[in-house]
């Protein structure tokens, strides 16, 4: 019989990188998951015992992936994938689900990504930091989100620095700088109607190059992370205001409240209006949830 714990993370406006939930499972003999099309990123860490992870290719065919004891595996968006336990030494794995618009790029820097989902420590003993920081994470759900972000930072500097498939990252420290100040940027006048040509232009480049060096680097378009963010700043302003979806709109940089709408219905898949009520609803569950603990 398989044993498992899981936790939602709470509801936070975290752009750069945000849990989505996370957990343990001792899985029982041939125990299978899918396959199944993930909507984040979702990180496994094998604690004991061994099994597989199969990824369907363009092709059609799948590639499997055999994974032990000390190693990890990753399943990114958008992915087809079934993953199931040995017959005779199922895992027992802790896990993270999390999104965000620097996901891709930390998880580039440990060598990982949609066609190289495997975490493979450099020596085996290395990769007991990225152990204990997943494990603290489930173990101390009660913590508030910051203290828990926290420590999933330190599980991805771990994750990062173990791995036997880091990117070595050489000559790009100017191109981090242009990164930097363009997200910078974003963060000072997104509430103004800025382009792309601007954010360009302040960063000192070409707009074609610029865009795609943001690209490489974040996993977004430049257009695409500023809509991103200027939508999650509004989902917060829904949550600790009383302003109108029209005043909210106007203060994220849309002053069109038709095309904030469209916007949002893209990201979201639903108006900003039906989200703020379902987005209440939820808060006020985990709230009763929680004090029912």
């Amino acid at each position: 019989m398989s044993q498992h714990f899981f936790s939602i993370f709470p509801h936070e406006n975290l752009v750069d990188l945000s849990m989505v939930q996370y957990g343990w499972e001792q899985c029982a003999s041939l125990y299978s998951y899918g396959p199944y099309v993930r909507n984040n990123y979702l990180f496994h860490y094998v604690i004991s015992g061994k099994g597989y992870l199969e990824v369907l290719q363009p092709d059609q065919t799948n590639k499997r992936f055999d994974i032990e004891r000390g190693q990890g595996f990753l399943i990114c968006p958008g992915q087809v994938t079934t993953y199931c336990a040995d017959e005779h030494d199922p895992w027992f794995y802790t896990w993270v689900e999390f999104t965000g618009a620097q996901a891709q790029y930390r998880l580039g820097l440990a060598g990982m990504n949609d066609s190289q989902p495997l975490y493979i420590p450099l020596q085996k003993e290395a990769s007991q930091k990225v152990q204990d920081e997943l494990l603290y994470i489930s173990n101390h759900a009660q913590e508030s989100s910051l203290h828990l972000m926290a420590h999933f930072y330190l599980f991805l500097d771990a994750l990062i620095e173990t791995s036997s498939y880091k990117q070595r990252v050489r000559g790009q420290s100017q191109q981090s700088f242009y990164i930097h100040e363009a997200i910078h940027y974003i963060e000072q006048y997104y509430r103004t109607e800025i382009r792309v040509e601007q954010i360009a232009t302040y960063c000192g480049l070409n707009r074609t190059y610029f865009s795609r060096l943001f690209k490489e680097v974040i996993g977004k378009t430049p257009q695409d992370y500023l809509a991103n963010y200027r939508i999650s700043k509004a989902i917060e302003l829904m949550r600790n205001t009383n302003m109108s979806i029209g005043e909210i709109a106007n203060m994220v940089g849309y002053p069109n409240q038709l095309y904030f709408s469209k916007v949002f219905r893209k990201i979201h898949g639903i108006p900003p209006r039906t989200f703020r009520q379902e987005d209440a609803l939820a808060i006020e569950q985990e709230r009763q949830n929680g004090s029912a603990q």
